[in-house]
């Protein structure tokens, strides 16, 4: 597996694949990788010949107040991890490999919309900085396939439209959440939780699920069951920043819509 903080040794190597005419997956991460991560690369392998991963703790999509500085860095345990998976090639750039203009004068890409409800509402200018650095990732990496985790929902959503609003000609694939036994979805930021608190986070899932039965009941008061699944998610312990039903595309539903999509983030 090569390991390399080089956008010339990168795109070196990625032209000679392309000159053999071989299909490239790719698979951005923030590092800090489990087995959700691991399940990426392992369905980018699926599809392609050549699997490229990058790590890469982004420093545009934190708020002043996040936890950029302690996110954590664990280089060595990823690359044996990605290694582990038959990963062709890792991308660890800094930030000024990155970034070669100060941050605040970086070029940005705004998805509208999309990147302003949910998520972005409670986090200001975090898809800003999501889909500028994934853009930047597919010009350095020109991938055939790259592959994201549905935990992220909003975030795939975005995404997606960016790669189509663009014009490029990369497949993007969703990939179900992994989660622990008792439902907790697998995130790097899952360490930062006391033993009372990761006893009480699978409650979420919990909520997720119970709204997701009244829904295949044909219960279609959606508000309703947002207010429920509010106060359910406060007697489990969590400060909800929202819950929403929506269609897969994140718009609205209305009352015939089949496929839907129940998206929450809370506090513990």
């Amino acid at each position: 597996m090569l390991q390399t903080n080089s956008i010339e040794t990168l795109r070196e190597t990625i032209a000679v694949w392309r000159t053999a005419g071989l299909r490239i997956g790719f698979v951005p991460t923030m590092g800090n990788l489990h087995a959700g991560h691991l399940r990426l690369i392992e369905v980018a392998r699926e599809h392609c010949d050549h699997v490229v991963a990058s790590i890469f703790v982004n420093p545009l999509q934190f708020g002043p107040n996040e936890d950029y500085a302690r996110y954590p860095r664990t280089q060595a345990a990823d690359c044996a991890a990605l290694a582990g998976e038959n990963t062709d090639l890792v991308f660890m750039p800094d930030v000024a490999t990155m970034y070669p203009h100060p941050l605040e004068q970086i070029t940005r890409v705004h998805v509208p919309l999309l990147g302003e409800i949910l998520d972005g509402a409670h986090r200001p200018g975090h898809f800003d900085g999501v889909s500028t650095v994934v853009a930047r990732l597919f010009n350095l990496v020109q991938p055939d396939v790259a592959v994201f985790g549905e935990k992220d929902w909003q975030q795939l959503a975005i995404i997606r439209r960016m790669v189509v609003d663009l014009g490029w000609p990369i497949h993007i694939i969703g990939v179900l959440t992994v989660r622990e036994s008792d439902g907790l979805a697998l995130s790097s930021r899952n360490g930062y939780l006391s033993t009372e608190e990761r006893a009480q986070a699978p409650g979420l899932a919990r909520v997720l699920d119970v709204m997701a039965e009244h829904l295949s009941l044909g219960e279609r008061d959606y508000a309703a069951l947002e207010r429920m699944a509010v106060e359910n998610l406060a007697a489990a312990g969590f400060r909800a920043d929202y819950v929403s039903i929506r269609r897969q595309d994140l718009q609205p539903p209305a009352p015939t819509d089949a496929q839907l999509i129940i998206l929450a983030a809370g506090w513990l």
